[in-house]
């Protein structure tokens, strides 16, 4: 059972929408790097040690605000969700090292994430 649910999560790293392949061509902020670097130090030690249950619910929570139209992340709590996210990617790494290289290509994506092509992607931040 816990094989079906690491597959599913990991599965569910390849879910790539056109704003992420579009984060990932561009140059990253140097205050968004900055913050991105900084929340990773604060949370790293932490996520390394999420259960699988833990990362589940951080990662559904995460797609579930991100989907809601009503809720617009702040760019920390953006940011926080999404390095979080690309940590649990070294745990995996770990815990699976013939995964290793899928687990470094997702803490990529991860890292690439946007904070403006989320906001773009907000119907309300639409015009």
């Amino acid at each position: 059972m816990r094989k079906i649910i690491l597959v599913f999560s990991i599965g569910l790293f390849f879910m790539v929408s056109p704003e992420s392949l579009q984060a990932q061509e561009k140059t990253g902020n140097t205050a968004d790097a900055l913050l991105k670097e900084t929340i990773y130090n604060a949370n790293k030690v932490k996520v390394l040690n999420f259960s699988l249950k833990q990362f589940d619910s951080l990662f559904f929570e995460f797609f579930d605000k991100k989907a809601n139209p009503n809720v617009v992340l702040s760019k920390e709590e953006f940011y926080k969700y999404t390095i979080q996210i690309a940590i649990f990617s070294d745990r995996l790494a770990a815990l699976y090292p013939d995964q290793k290289e899928i687990a470094a290509a997702n803490k990529k994506k991860w890292f690439a994430e946007s904070y403006e092509d989320y906001l773009l992607s907000k119907p309300t931040q639409k015009k």
